[in-house]
């Protein structure tokens, strides 16, 4: 089954060599994920303030810049990994460096007929 890691903190909850050292980290996680059949996709997001938000009201699209909500924690990035339940997704997500500092929220994927693969 697919899950997404969502994995959220704070935007100064490391610093700028605690972040380096954390994608290093996520790196190795990804290979290593990827060497057992388990890595689908990874990526850190850029800051907060470089989010843009759009909702369709009658029709018509309403941009907005930043973030939904002012929030302690924010979405900071993601891995899609492939797990065969959710205690193997639980074990995946508690080795994501970004959940010393944060919270890795974990999501099954439905799967939706119809949708283009790979």
């Amino acid at each position: 089954m697919k899950y997404m890691l969502l994995i959220y903190m704070g935007e100064q909850a490391m610093s700028e060599d605690e972040r380096q050292h954390c994608y290093v980290d996520s790196a190795q996680l990804a290979r290593d994920l990827h060497a057992n059949g388990r890595y689908l996709a990874a990526n850190p997001l850029h800051p907060v303030p470089t989010a843009t938000r759009l909702r369709v009201r009658d029709g018509k699209p309403l941009v907005t810049d930043g973030p939904f909500a002012e929030t302690r924690e924010q979405l900071g990035g993601y891995f899609l990994i492939d797990a065969k339940d959710l205690d193997e997704a639980i074990g995946i997500a508690s080795r994501i460096p970004g959940a010393r500092k944060g919270t890795v929220e974990i999501r099954p994927v439905m799967e939706v007929s119809g949708l283009p693969t790979g």
